[in-house]
Order: C-alpha cells, then structure tokens, then sequence
C-alpha cells in the first residue's frame, strides 16, 4: 500500500468513499493504464493542465482517457480567448506533480478552475489521479464533482476530430 496521499486525506475529511487503484509508475497514458487495470477508457479519467493565453492562472481539465481536450469548447467556457496545453516541463512545474500524476484532488489549495467533461457525470464512479504517480483513486463522481468545484462542460472529443 502507498502512503496516504493528501487527496486521500482530503476525500476522508469530506467523507467521501474512495478506493486505491494501483499501477507501475511507469505507465503515464491514461489509455493504457485503463488497459492494464481492464477498466474500459471512458472510466479513467487524466487531468490536463491548460494555461490561459492572457497570461493567469492554470486551469485544470478533466477528460476521459480516450479522448481529446477540445481548446475552443474550454475557452469558451472558461471565458478566455484563447487557451493552450501546458508544455509537460510548465504543468509539472506549475502544479508541483509529476505528468501522469496531476490531480485536481491535489491541487484544491490553489483554487484553479476546474473543468470536467459532461461524460463523467453518466457515470456513478470515475477513476483519477490521486496526485502521485502509479495511482488512481476510484471516486463517486457527484462526490468529486463537489468537493473540487468542478464545472462540467462538453470539453473532450474523439481523437482526431477537429
């Protein structure tokens, strides 16, 4: 077992149910992981980390494995002109975590926007990043939905689409 992870504290202060799936550290794409784990992609769920053209703070999306973050579609939402994916160098030194294990659970202190994809909400569980590498924590959506106030919005699309 991991040590206990700040999102997991966090999760337990809420009194929000959660399990710990665990993976190599090796494995960063969210696809492959669903793979290993069996879990079909629509339930994995990676955190991306978007900055604002106009300069502000980051913001964090959260889109099922499988598919791609649509920047127009987030812009729009998020209200900006214009949005962009952070480099893996800027989101790992934006956020403090390693690429493949970024978090919104983590990140709550920071009070970034938090954008998830409406899919998520089709779903009673997803599975997330619990902020470190190697592991994902399986969370109630609604739950999750709340706690890192989270604006749900249609943001993913196929690959290779648009």
């Amino acid at each position: 077992m991991t040590v206990k992870l700040n999102s997991m504290r966090l999760l337990e202060q809420h009194k929000i149910p959660y399990e710990v799936v665990e993976f190599s550290d090796e494995l960063r794409d969210a696809e492959e992981i669903a793979e290993v784990l069996g879990i079909p992609p629509y339930l994995v769920f990676k955190t991306l980390v978007v900055e604002p053209d106009g300069g502000g703070k980051p913001i964090l999306c959260i889109i099922p494995a499988h598919k791609r973050l649509e920047l127009k579609r987030l812009a729009a939402l998020a209200g900006e002109k214009k949005v962009r994916m952070a480099a893996h160098k800027d989101a790992e030194a934006l956020t403090g975590l390693k690429v493949g294990g970024i978090s919104a659970l983590a990140l709550v202190q920071k009070n970034w926007k938090v954008f998830i994809d409406q899919s998520a909400t089709e779903h009673q569980h997803i599975l997330v990043s619990a902020g470190q590498r190697g592991v994902d924590l399986r969370v109630p959506t609604l739950a999750l939905i709340n706690l890192i106030k989270a604006r749900v919005g249609e943001i993913a699309g196929d690959v290779g689409e648009g």
